[in-house]
């Protein structure tokens, strides 16, 4: 197993004396006597970092245009938020797994989440693919699109948008999914198969 150690980058960002950013920003770093993991270390430091930037900057300017426009309109100043979670979801070393959440708020009735994730055999300092999970089978694609439409109408067909079988076909992503100790997780962005009120839709799949 690898040790891992939660780092965190948080702030606020003030205009006119008005917090009008927050971010918090949570990435692993992780160490192992048997495995270097430099090169998983330094892709989650940097996407922490270049996210930290993006909130200093291209959030913080248009939190300022928001705040200026909304005080001149006298409606109630509203606060941008940005929150990365990050989820170890297999530590089995040489491989480790994990899915990282990113929720913005930039006004509106609520924020919105885009989910990302990685999945990494160290041993070869590679990231996995899900053709690497199913050993380069020309036809487990459509064993997962069938396996994702067979669980759609397990959990209640009325949970997901009508034409939910062209839609899986249609927003199905090979590079969204992580590994548990017993499953591979494919899962969908918000709005792409579901509503809003449905959250991230997760399928879990044999290996």
């Amino acid at each position: 197993m690898f040790k891992i150690d939660k780092k965190v980058l948080k702030g606020e960002l003030k205009y006119k004396k008005n917090v009008i950013v927050t971010y918090q920003i949570e990435y692993p770093k992780i160490s192992s006597i048997y495995y270097d993991t430099q090169k998983f270390n330094i892709l989650n430091e940097q996407k922490a970092f270049a996210l930290e930037k993006y909130a200093k900057e291209t959030l913080f300017s248009n939190s300022k245009e928001q705040y200026d426009y909304n005080v001149s309109h006298d409606y109630p100043i509203m606060v941008y938020e940005l929150i990365l979670q990050s989820t170890i979801t297999l530590n089995q070393g040489p491989f480790i797994s994990l899915y990282q959440d990113e929720y913005m708020f930039t006004g509106g009735a609520h924020g919105n989440t885009i989910r990302s994730s990685q999945s990494w055999n160290l041993e070869y300092q590679q990231q996995l693919s899900l053709n690497d999970i199913y050993l380069n089978d020309p036809s487990y694609i459509l064993f997962v699109l069938k396996e994702i439409n067979k669980q759609i109408k397990e959990k209640g067909a009325d949970l997901y948008f009508d034409y939910y079988c062209s839609l899986v076909l249609e927003t199905f992503n090979i590079e969204q999914f992580y590994l548990t100790p017993n499953f591979v997780i494919v899962y969908f962005q918000q709005y792409d198969i579901a509503p809003y009120s449905s959250g991230i839709p997760t399928f879990n799949l044999s290996y």
